[in-house]
């Protein structure tokens, strides 16, 4: 009878601790929305034949809605905010142990990054994966200086000053979630025109780091051994300025490697985008208008070129996704 008392101090004690890590931790449901992406995919049936990988221009630009109601195409965009490629690379290789799609389409805009770039990217990316080797892998290749894994393994160190800040959101989504994506493609139908073009600044050193190019020959391997075609692209985004310079690496790479390359900025008379009605922002992503177009081009080269199924001829899986495509128009009404 001695051990009992000591025994459930000791129970209510961890499941406190329990309560306090989730309440404090922030649910990302109706502000910063992109924290809650990664974890939305492990609710997802894995039956993908397209994975997206990447930063925000794959999330705000590819809708695989659009890609399914055109040509009968399963995807998903496994991106974040500011997703760096090691970061993409872990996420690829998660993935793989879900499921073996057809084909990776890698956005290779942050081959310009070389470094992690703050705490407030990498945890809106890595907070709500799941735990396993690639999340210990992610944390260590992406944490900058002032932080530390202990951190993310026991999230109460970082957010326990969130304690005066808890709002009914921390509450209402304590032991549930919402999704906000619809298979990764988060719907923006704000109208923000481009004004004005980057300016081209000289920079000091334009090649890109033996680090992006290290994750990218183990993206690259990765697909090979899993005879995944890997399709690297370039979103239309005006900003950042893609410097010519980038774009010569990038083509040398696909050539060297036998991988196909599309740089839609390149294209976007032919895709129909229209910079002063088709982006949210200026010119970094594209709004719900030109993400439908450029999925809509896009979905042409994928069906075509990669010989991928036609799902809505599939009577389980047309079932599933025509409730998902139903949904979709409702929220972009």
């Amino acid at each position: 009878m001695k051990y009992i008392k000591p025994t459930i101090v000791i129970i209510i004690f961890i499941l406190i601790f329990i309560f306090l890590n989730k309440l404090l931790s922030p649910k990302y449901m109706t502000d910063l929305v992109e924290g809650n992406m990664t974890y939305e995919y492990y609710g997802e049936e894995k039956n993908h034949e397209v994975i997206f990988i990447g930063d925000c221009e794959v999330y705000a630009n590819f809708s695989p809605m659009v890609l399914y109601e055109q040509e009968g195409i399963i995807s998903y965009v496994r991106g974040n905010s500011q997703q760096l490629i090691w970061q993409s690379y872990y996420m690829l290789k998660e993935t793989l142990k879900y499921e073996t799609p057809k084909v990776v389409v890698f956005n290779v805009n942050s081959m310009r990054y070389s470094e992690p770039v703050s705490e407030a990217y990498n945890r809106l990316a890595i907070d709500k994966m799941k735990w396993s080797k690639e999340k210990v892998d992610i944390i260590k290749a992406s944490m900058t200086e002032e932080e530390s894994f202990l951190s993310y393994l026991i999230p109460l160190l970082r957010y326990h000053s969130r304690f005066d800040k808890l709002t009914s959101e921390d509450f209402k989504y304590l032991l549930k979630t919402k999704n906000n994506t619809y298979n990764g493609f988060l719907i923006n139908k704000n109208v923000k025109p481009l004004e004005n073009l980057p300016t081209k600044r000289r920079l000091a050193n334009y090649n890109f780091s033996e680090n992006c190019y290290e994750y990218l020959n183990k993206i690259t391997e990765l697909c090979k051994q899993n005879n995944i075609k890997l399709v690297l692209i370039k979103a239309p985004s005006v900003y950042p300025y893609w410097y010519d310079e980038y774009e010569e690496q990038i083509q040398k790479y696909a050539k060297e490697n036998n991988l196909d390359y599309y740089n839609f900025k390149e294209k976007v008379q032919e895709i129909g985008i229209d910079y002063s009605a088709d982006t949210y922002d200026g010119g970094l992503h594209l709004n719900l208008e030109g993400a439908t177009k450029l999925s809509k081009y896009f979905s042409k080269i994928l069906k075509e070129k990669y010989r991928l199924t036609d799902y809505r001829e599939d009577e389980e899986i047309s079932k599933i996704y025509n409730e998902k495509l139903e949904r979709y128009k409702e929220a972009i009404k």
